[in-house]
């Protein structure tokens, strides 16, 4: 054994520094970004009553903040809270014949927050109209704000809705890295992937509904959606690590983590971030993932069918990816088989 060992040469240690402080940078973009950019534009917006009241404050909002909403017009309260509860507008602003602004702080306490801060100007409005036809109301007019789908007592500004696909990605990434670093073969790294998703669920899905109240619905329906969160996230990285090696870990944390993650809609609204990437985020698995958590906890009306299939298409891609990396050789990141290396078959189950 060498007395002294041998030292990294400066110019390497150099230019390692360099590329760690880039990473940094990069992930410091990453997260930042979204929030940093974010400008809500065509917000899903609702309005009720009668034609010349809807048309004169579409003007105005359009004067006002031109592309915020995207509105659409419907018959009346009722087709307006419709609309709501199936999580196709944020909110509506019914005018007649009992002005009130309706709001889901549900779906998303800033939007909430913002809707209702048109009841002051919309009583202003509605008392301009009636003194210009002479009809001046004799007591002041009062615009209501009504939570439609209200946020529960135990998560009232929605943080730990919001905050519960981090976790997903973090705990299926990680999972995905040791599975690949010390699990051989096909069969084997399948089973551990799908012991960390179903054991995972139940854990995970235990803490955010049973011990802190952020969930709602059915337990065991958030136990699925998070077990199929994190086999997607999980063996999707095996199966990358196992076809490219340790740049495949290197690929699904970026994909997941730096990529997917802050463009997910799980802190801020796919409306409020740069397009398209707002709705690019909602066909990967936290996006996916976040969309379904809320749907089961307030939203049991609304269509939850594409982002199952979306998470199960993730789901069926890691699969398919471990099952070709098991031709290949491979038994974990970047290392041959014991078979393969010594002229046997290329494949370890």
């Amino acid at each position: 054994m060498n007395a002294t060992l041998a030292k990294t040469p400066w110019a390497r240690l150099s230019v390692m520094g360099v590329a760690l402080a880039a990473i940094v940078g990069v992930i410091l973009l990453a997260f930042l970004w979204p929030a940093v950019t974010a400008e809500p534009k065509s917000i899903p917006l609702a309005m009720a009553g009668p034609d010349a009241q809807v048309t004169q404050f579409e003007s105005g909002l359009a004067a006002q903040s031109p592309d915020l909403f995207a509105l659409s017009t419907v018959s009346d309260r009722d087709a307006a809270v419709q609309l709501i509860e199936t999580r196709k507008v944020y909110g509506a602003i019914v005018l007649a014949p009992s002005p009130e602004i309706l709001v889901s702080s549900a779906a998303n306490a800033a939007i909430a927050g913002m809707l209702g801060k048109f009841s002051p100007e919309l009583a202003a409005n509605l008392t301009k109209a009636m003194a210009a036809q002479g009809q001046a109301p004799s007591t002041p007019i009062t615009v209501p704000v009504t939570d439609v789908v209200p946020l529960v007592s135990a998560d009232p500004n929605g943080v730990i809705l919001s905050a519960s696909t981090f976790p997903l990605v973090l705990g299926g990434l990680i999972g995905g890295v040791v599975i690949s670093l010390v699990v051989v073969g096909m069969w084997r790294r399948l089973t551990a992937i799908l012991v960390l998703a179903v054991v995972g669920g139940f854990t995970i899905a235990g803490i955010l509904q049973g011990w802190f109240g952020g969930l709602q619905g059915s337990y065991l329906v958030n136990v699925g959606v998070i077990a199929l969160a994190l086999l997607a996230i999980g063996g999707t990285t095996v199966g990358l690590a196992a076809l490219l090696g340790r740049g495949g870990l290197g690929l699904a944390a970026v994909v997941f983590v730096l990529f997917a993650n802050p463009i997910s809609g799980a802190t801020l609204p796919p409306e409020f971030i740069v397009r398209p990437w707002g709705a690019i985020g909602q066909w990967f698995p936290p996006g996916a993932a976040g969309n379904l958590l809320r749907n089961e906890s307030y939203f049991p009306s609304a269509d939850s069918l594409l982002p199952w299939l979306i998470l199960l298409g993730w789901a069926v891609l890691a699969v398919l990816l471990i099952a070709v990396a098991s031709r290949t050789g491979r038994s974990t990141a970047g290392e041959p088989t014991p078979s393969a290396s010594h002229g046997g078959p290329a494949t370890a189950l």
